[in-house]
């Protein structure tokens, strides 16, 4: 039986085939500091920048809707302990984008401290803002909420309330 590991990389692999980007798709364990998931990392190597361009999209949004595609259909109709998280990352992408994450946590705590009103941190998309609810549950005295509607749903960060 092949490995998610396996599926994932010839799954996307021969999603890339179909698209015309003649590259290849490796698996990586996930950083530590990382929910526990697959990486199918794209090998940038072989790309010409508009190709990388045009798998990473604006602010990561074709990546995202890969990973996206790969954690549905690589899940559908698997037993649960079949089942796992899927990270589609290229050219280091998703450590960068965490590392801005990590900033903007940090920044939306210290607001949240310095004035005791709630912090609205717009256009973060869902996978976003679930990391930033991970990010900040070190902050016992802080609770983060989602809030609104997509695509105008935000994450609000404000202090624990006193009952």
């Amino acid at each position: 039986m092949e490995s998610r590991e396996q599926r994932g990389q010839q799954w996307l692999e021969k999603l890339l085939q179909y698209a015309a980007i003649p590259t290849s798709v490796r698996s990586e364990k996930s950083p530590e500091f990382w929910e526990d998931s697959c990486w199918l990392v794209i090998d940038e190597a072989p790309l010409v920048p508009e190709q990388i361009q045009a798998l990473m999209g604006a602010k990561g949004e074709v990546l995202d809707s890969l990973q996206y595609l790969a954690n549905t259909i690589l899940n559908l109709n698997r037993e649960s302990e079949q089942q796992g998280a899927f990270t589609v990352d290229l050219a280091g992408y998703r450590l960068r984008r965490y590392a801005e994450l990590q900033a903007i946590s940090d920044q939306a705590a210290s607001e949240a401290h310095e004035t005791g009103t709630e912090v609205e941190l717009k256009g973060l998309s869902a996978a976003e803002r679930r990391q930033v609810h991970t990010i900040l549950k070190e902050h016992t005295d802080l609770e983060t909420q989602s809030r609104g509607q997509e695509p105008d749903r935000r994450l609000v960060v404000s202090l624990v309330k006193a009952h």
